[in-house]
């Protein structure tokens, strides 16, 4: 993995940790987490990373509020903790 795709990961975490359980975040936070000003660049780096964490178990990934497959989905995703 590289230092970008940790620092992603890191940050998934993070905010996801800062919010109430069950609430979602956009691959756009943290990519704007990791770098404010070239976040654009990130997004699709961010939902590859949250796919791995996906297919870890770690989080969902959403669309509308079904979970999807962040590989196939197209439009806006949103990532949660898997709720235990």
């Amino acid at each position: 993995m590289d230092d970008a795709a940790s620092a992603l990961e890191r940050a998934i975490d993070a905010l996801l940790d800062a919010r109430r359980p069950g609430a979602t975040i956009c691959p756009s936070e943290a990519a704007r987490t990791v770098d404010p000003e070239g976040w654009r660049d990130l997004v699709a780096q961010a939902r590859a990373v949250a796919g791995r964490l996906a297919a870890r178990g770690e989080v969902e990934v959403t669309q509308r509020g079904a979970v999807v497959d962040v590989a196939t989905a197209r439009g806006p995703v949103r990532i949660r903790r898997v709720s235990r």
